[in-house]
């Protein structure tokens, strides 16, 4: 049994991926700061963590194609 996708996973898209998932854990936590700042200060309570998901889902995926071009 040959897997085609297994064949083109090899160490850049391994180093891709953490590279990606780093800078896009620092966006996430990046924005749930300014977020948790906001709450803090002005005492609102927002349903904003879809947001800091869906941006660090983004981040991840742009640094993954932009590395995956660039290497």
């Amino acid at each position: 049994m040959k897997l085609p996708i297994l064949g083109t996973i090899d160490e850049r898209f391994l180093t891709h991926r953490l590279r990606s998932t780093s800078i896009g854990g620092l966006a996430a936590v990046l924005l749930a700061g300014v977020f948790f700042f906001i709450n803090i200060a002005h005492h609102v309570i927002r349903w904003d963590l879809f947001a800091i998901v869906a941006t660090a889902g983004v981040v991840k995926m742009s640094m993954m194609i932009w590395y995956r071009i660039n290497d």
